[in-house]
């Protein structure tokens, strides 16, 4: 699995004019391919008259997906240079569509090329980007007169913790990078004496 990937940090749309044609291009996080076409089908369904609704969409942390359309401008002019901006700049789990209202001036394979993948660039900047790490999942079992106090000192030093739950002990389920395991566990029998146990579980990517 890779360590870390970069992702767009929320849905929303940048519009550009070039040359009296009008682009915009709309990008969302998405965490599956099913996901990257409905919000293709869905930003066609609200540009029914515009001339092109062209698309690219990168999925999976290794960028196994990947998927670009021209939706009828010259071949090469249009999904690819969006597909390439996204790869350049280390996108995941994104899709994005340009909608290409034509004003009556021809621009030109290179022209397209320039517009499709720099409005494409152009929002990631105006979106903003954030990075994802990978964490290994796992669960620190207490008793209840330690919990509070640990549960503040897992808070305090920087600890993600994802959920706690109340039963005969307290088990809260927290993400560690994996190098930080052993370190982890050496603090965690400090703090609490010994009295904790630590149950490795398995991966997922969270905030950097």
């Amino acid at each position: 699995m890779h360590e870390q990937y970069r992702t767009v940090a929320r849905e929303g749309v940048h519009e550009t004019e070039i040359n009296r044609s009008r682009f915009l291009c709309a990008l969302a996080p998405v965490a599956t391919e099913q996901e990257a076409q409905a919000f293709v089908a869905r930003v066609r369904k609200e540009h029914p008259t515009a001339t092109h609704n062209c698309f690219a969409y990168v999925v999976g942390a290794d960028a196994s997906v990947q998927k670009a359309s021209d939706d009828g401008e010259p071949g090469g002019t249009a999904g690819v240079p969006m597909l390439q901006m996204l790869m350049r700049r280390d996108m995941r789990y994104v899709a994005a569509v340009v909608t290409r209202y034509y004003g009556g001036v021809k621009l030109g394979a290179g022209g397209l090329i320039r517009a499709y993948g720099g409005v494409v660039g152009e929002a990631l900047d105006a979106l903003g980007t954030l990075t994802r790490q990978r964490f290994r999942l796992a669960t620190v079992t207490v008793d209840h007169q330690r919990a509070g106090k640990l549960e503040n000192d897992l808070r305090s030093t920087g600890r993600s913790v994802r959920e706690v739950r109340y039963g005969e002990a307290v088990a809260i389920g927290i993400g560690l990078p994996d190098a930080d395991v052993e370190a982890f566990r050496a603090w965690l029998a400090d703090v609490t004496a010994g009295t904790a146990t630590l149950e490795l579980g398995g991966e997922a990517y969270g905030d950097a």
